[in-house]
């Protein structure tokens, strides 16, 4: 018994990297699984069909269920038919991976409307609309009386939790996704889903490319030792988060080797108060108070 036995469960950017890892994990836990990948260069840009194909082959060689989907998940119909894939190929659908996105890494004064545009695009809108088509159909599913027990699992990044130079369009999309998850689980926990995210730190061809990264997230020489940047590190959290019995929602945990931990989000802390509207000058005599 696998702990996703009869999970039929979407995964976007699967043809490559932590996407790849994660749909041969789930297919060995007794998953079904739809491997989504475009198959583009890491700007996004191009489309090949052959990484989805390749995993595929993957999970049937080693006795698993699957099928390929080349759709771009940023683009409205094209989520629309991923989401229709997995129920047409399988009959149901219970878990959303959403995984797919690029990099165009520059500093802000550099960085072109294009390149803003393009990674906003496939990170943000690339889960928002398979997110919006997967929820419409575990609504109509509620509404026809159907019990619903499904997960959605994002993927945010430390980019834009915490901040890095030179990923402002990155940061602001995975920032935004961190928010989204969070409002997506308030708002569809009637319909019997759960939305939590992951922030991953490990080896793909995005931190390859990064600045001060590549000579970082190398295998150790002795294959003896633990590869804690090794990306199948990342996808027992996203499994387990999949399952039909985790009752977790509404939340975002940091992944990296055998690190799990959970990120706390925007706090207030200190405050001033005073019963009457602040003025310039107290704030400039007060301010220091809260670190400002």
């Amino acid at each position: 018994m696998g702990a996703l036995d009869g999970r039929i469960a979407i995964i976007t950017g699967a043809g490559r990297g932590i996407g790849r890892e994660h749909a041969l994990l789930f297919a060995s836990e007794g998953a079904k699984v739809v491997v989504n990948d475009l198959g583009g260069a890491l700007d996004g840009s191009g489309e090949e069909g052959t990484p989805a194909e390749q995993v595929v082959a993957e999970i049937l060689a080693m006795g698993g269920e699957a099928v390929a989907n080349h759709d771009n998940v940023a683009d409205w119909q094209g989520s629309k038919r991923l989401i229709d894939t997995a129920v047409e190929s399988f009959g149901d659908l219970h878990v959303l991976v959403n995984n797919a996105g690029n990099l165009r890494d520059r500093v802000l004064v550099n960085m072109s409307e294009d390149e803003w545009d393009a990674v906003i695009h496939v990170h943000l809108k690339g889960h928002f609309a398979p997110l919006h088509h997967a929820a419409n159909y575990w609504r109509d599913q509620t509404k026809a009386g159907v019990g619903v027990n499904a997960a959605i699992v994002n993927t945010s990044s430390t980019s834009g939790l915490i901040g890095a130079v030179g990923q402002g369009n990155y940061g602001a999309a995975k920032a935004g996704i961190g928010a989204l998850t969070v409002i997506a689980a308030q708002e569809l926990s009637r319909y019997g889903v759960r939305v939590n995210a992951i922030a991953p730190a490990a080896r793909t061809r995005m931190t390859e490319s990064a600045p001060g990264l590549a000579d970082i997230v190398v295998a150790p020489e002795d294959a003896s030792k633990f590869d804690k940047w090794d990306p199948a590190n990342i996808s027992p959290l996203v499994a387990y988060l999949a399952t039909s019995t985790c009752p977790a929602t509404g939340r975002v945990f940091y992944v990296k080797g055998g690190t799990v931990r959970n990120f706390q989000g925007w706090t207030l802390t200190e405050s001033l108060e005073k019963d009457d509207r602040w003025t310039v000058a107290e704030l400039q005599a007060e301010m220091h108070r809260l670190g400002a």
